[in-house]
């Protein structure tokens, strides 16, 4: 009985050890993958700035990305939501590997030519499609295969960001919305801090915020945090119906799947031609830094990102959602600090976080971001926006493939529910 005992215990030792072995494997192929996104995404904003003719190309853009996935990219087209079925469903296919060259250079063309996407789906994807094809590899079975894919998501994301314990949180929080799948923690912090130090052993810089300092004992802050909140879920509502109608109404009216972006590049090129300037096009990080500093970015500013966003991501090009909705929390809060008496710099920061934390059902992992960019002090009133803003959106994210955990009556367990959004 004692051998067997011990013969249990060293094999689920082993089990463990390599299984910890492989996670710190993925985080080290996160942070290279990271580095050499970030340096090219760079590149190609750098040479946008200085090329401003460039945008004229995104329709011809779109149409070439638009026949490549519909050529080649198969399953790996679903993107994010390919993730998260599978982490729901063990019996599903595999992440193809072509995922991740993919959306790596769809990204950068992306935002070589002007449109306004981000790239944490890119990092995730990446990671996820990497994880899985080393988990193929090792012939490892359906549990471990699902913790190799939730270090993939955390290494991914805590690397192209420089937040390993935001990344690390968002992994198991972002699987089922409500619910913190934390029997994937371990992996996630490896993974997050290993992609995040290689990154940084690389010599990528992050964008640096400033750091907030906020008097958490005045109550009159607090109040108009909540009142915040509600602008922060009214817009969350209105980026993802916005950019799930640009989705269906695209997949109804353009039956070509590899002529949707081009009606999405030529509606973002009259856009850009309309406002009459760059800013709304890329990442938009000169705005976000803007945002911290008074006076106040004008209302528009964020409804205009929403608009060149919406369009962009909604059409089909490849990207993400943070960086954009940055962009946007962090200008809905400069537009309305003066009218609710918020420190411009907190509303700022506050709606950074809290808006990607709402419209994803991941406010706890973007209050620990909050605290990874921009201090301690920046916790508490992120995570109240945060939380409120979520339970006020409702049953909606940007992913809809997210599944969403809901109570039973009369029990504490929870069962996952699909999205409905597509």
């Amino acid at each position: 009985m004692r051998s067997l005992f011990s013969l249990l215990t060293t094999l689920a030792v082993t089990r463990n050890a390599r299984m910890l072995l492989a996670t710190a494997v993925i985080g080290v192929v996160c942070g290279l993958a990271s580095a050499a996104f970030l340096t090219l995404l760079d590149a190609a904003t750098d040479v946008r700035a200085s090329h401003g003719q460039l945008v004229w190309a995104l329709p011809l853009t779109g149409l070439v990305m638009g026949w490549l996935w519909h050529r080649y990219a198969g399953p790996a087209g679903q993107g994010n939501n390919l993730i998260l079925h599978t982490l729901q469903d063990d019996a599903s296919e595999r992440i193809p590997l072509r995922m991740a060259p993919l959306v790596l250079m769809g990204t950068v063309v992306t935002h070589l030519f002007g449109g306004s996407a981000g790239r944490e789906g890119t990092a995730v994807q990446m990671g996820a499609a990497l994880a899985d094809q080393l988990a193929n590899r090792a012939h490892v079975d359906a549990q471990i295969r699902k913790h190799l894919l939730v270090a993939g998501v955390a290494g991914g994301f805590g690397s192209v960001f420089g937040t390993p314990l935001a990344g690390a949180i968002f992994a198991v929080e972002w699987m089922v919305a409500g619910k913190l799948q934390l029997r994937f923690a371990p992996v996630a912090l490896l993974a997050a801090f290993v992609g995040d130090a290689v990154t940084e052993r690389m010599g990528i810089l992050h964008t640096p915020f400033p750091m907030v300092a906020v008097n958490l004992m005045n109550g009159e802050l607090w109040l108009a945090l909540a009142a915040f909140a509600i602008a922060v879920a009214m817009v969350a509502v209105l980026f993802i119906e916005l950019t799930h109608a640009i989705k269906r109404g695209l997949g109804h009216w353009v039956p070509h799947a590899a002529l949707r972006p081009v009606v999405g590049a030529v509606a973002v090129v009259a856009l850009w031609q309309w406002v009459g300037t760059d800013l709304y096009l890329g990442l938009g990080v000169p705005a976000i830094e803007r945002a911290f500093l008074t006076p106040a970015l004008p209302l528009q500013v964020f409804a205009l990102k929403l608009l060149f966003t919406s369009v962009t991501v909604g059409s089909g090009f490849p990207g993400g959602e943070v960086t954009p909705l940055f962009f946007i929390g962090a200008a809905l809060g400069s537009a309305l600090a003066p009218l609710l008496g918020l420190p411009p710099d907190v509303a700022a920061g506050v709606g950074l976080v809290a808006l990607f934390g709402a419209a994803a059902n991941t406010p706890l992992a973007l209050s620990v971001m909050a605290v990874e960019l921009m201090g301690w002090h920046m916790a508490l009133p992120s995570l109240l926006v945060g939380v409120l803003a979520t339970q006020l959106k409702g049953r909606r994210s940007i992913y809809a493939g997210q599944p969403m955990a809901r109570a039973k009556r009369g029990a504490h367990e929870y069962r996952a529910t699909p999205q409905t959004h597509e």
